[in-house]
């Protein structure tokens, strides 16, 4: 009996190992977000900006591409991006999974600007040498065309985003774009709902929470971010009067260990010049006897 539970155990452990690895190195990536291509050109300029930026935020777990040298202590092992698997991918399931992240990968859709994205994907393709790309059709200048327009139903707390373009042949209605909706918190942005495509007319709509903190009137900071094929990112940022009336103090107004110097904890002010002046004491000590070490070997 013993025997056959340990067996069963083991069977069951080696069950959910395979299933989270399995899980863990497959990418669900949509049919259209496949196809998508960068609008940009990509080239030795913008690989050699694509590979500063890698430096900065890939290489610590990936590694050098073709290096073999990613760091394997992680579960699942980030993978080399240089290997022939990565590279199989297509330009769009690379910019997928750098919007997307996952696990111990985090998202960098907001912390990286598309053609930042782009251009690591450009170091990235520098390691194929039977890398064919496709530039899209996307024309990133056009984005000053774009417009967004908020409709706020404070009783419904919905808020209706319509997005057009005004082209010199007339108002284009920006139809299946992607818009994401986040409101401006202290430490970052808070995403509101999931990501939403625009209907036949350009809009879509959004449920707003009931009971997110405004300033002393309610208004809170609404940013709008707008993924086109053609037009590109564009984003927005509103003020609107759909939050909950908050008289509490700002974070920055008192004493906080994220705040301005003349408003730190007075215990870090006092543990941050303890250190610098026995740092300073300590270093006037050992001068003051190389003097004397001195005088000494002269006398």
């Amino acid at each position: 009996m013993l025997k056959s539970n340990i067996k069963l155990t083991i069977l069951f452990l080696l069950a959910i190992f395979s299933f989270s690895k399995i899980n863990a190195q497959a990418w669900d990536v949509p049919a259209d977000k496949k196809a998508k291509n960068s609008y940009i050109k990509f080239d030795e300029n913008t690989a050699k900006e694509g590979e500063a930026i890698y430096t900065k935020n890939c290489v610590s777990c990936h590694g050098n591409p073709g290096k073999a040298n990613n760091l394997k202590t992680l579960n699942p092992i980030p993978p080399d991006l240089g290997a022939a698997k990565t590279q199989a991918l297509t330009d769009g399931e690379l910019f997928y999974i750098l919007n997307t992240g996952r696990g111990a990968m985090p998202s960098f859709k907001n912390t990286l600007s598309e053609e930042e994205r782009w251009k690591t994907i450009s170091y990235i393709r520098s390691f194929n040498k039977q890398y064919v790309q496709v530039v899209s059709k996307t024309d990133p200048t056009k984005s000053k065309l774009v417009k967004i327009k908020l409709d706020v139903d404070s009783l419904t707390n919905k808020i209706k985003v319509a997005v057009i373009a005004n082209e010199i042949k007339g108002v284009v209605l920006l139809k299946d774009a992607e818009i994401n909706m986040f409101v401006s918190r202290y430490f970052g942005k808070l995403q509101i709902g999931k990501t939403l495509r625009t209907d036949s007319v350009g809009c879509v709509l959004f449920d707003f929470p009931k009971n997110l903190p405004g300033d002393s009137i309610g208004n809170l900071e609404i940013v709008i971010n707008v993924n086109d094929e053609i037009y590109g990112e564009i984003e927005s940022i509103n003020k609107v009067k759909i939050g909950v009336p908050t008289n509490k103090p700002s974070l920055t107004e008192k004493r906080a260990i994220w705040n301005v110097l003349k408003l730190a904890p007075w215990w870090i002010i006092i543990t941050y010049t303890s250190i610098l002046l026995g740092v300073g004491f300590i270093l006037l000590l050992i001068i003051k006897n190389l003097f004397k070490i001195r005088k000494l070997g002269e006398d």
